[in-house]
């Protein structure tokens, strides 16, 4: 009997973000993609996420304010977040590990970090 595969939500505005993300994570799990909050919250109304990969910087609602708003809401607070970020700025970096985020990934991915820290959390 064949597995279910986890499901991960990928969240950057950058469309080539998404195609490298989905790229190194689709053989091992179902990923969803968007390009918004406002995207990402209409995809978690209606499917079931094991994690979420959250970029910080998009016009509209920036990470940081998407993910207040995650941990706010009873339906979605329990889902583990990873911010994966082209910023590393030790300013950024604090706000962001205040959520109490399960890591800190900054960009260009290196495809190995990202399959282990994501197993890793998927695996506790």
């Amino acid at each position: 009997m064949e597995t279910k595969k986890k499901s991960i939500l990928v969240i950057d505005d950058m469309s080539e973000n998404l195609r490298i993300i989905k790229t190194i994570l689709e053989d091992s799990y179902t990923v969803r993609l968007a390009r918004s909050g406002a995207l990402a919250k209409s995809i978690l109304s209606t499917a079931v996420v094991d994690l979420i990969l959250l970029d910080i910087e998009m016009p509209g609602q920036s990470g940081l304010e998407y993910i207040a708003w995650l941990k706010k809401n009873p339906v979605t607070s329990h889902i583990p977040v990873i911010f994966v970020s082209s910023h590393a700025e030790t300013e950024v970096v604090k706000q962001a590990l205040q959520f109490k985020v399960e890591g800190y990934i900054i960009k260009p991915i290196n495809p190995k970090l990202l399959r282990q820290r994501v197993s890793e959390v998927l695996n506790k």
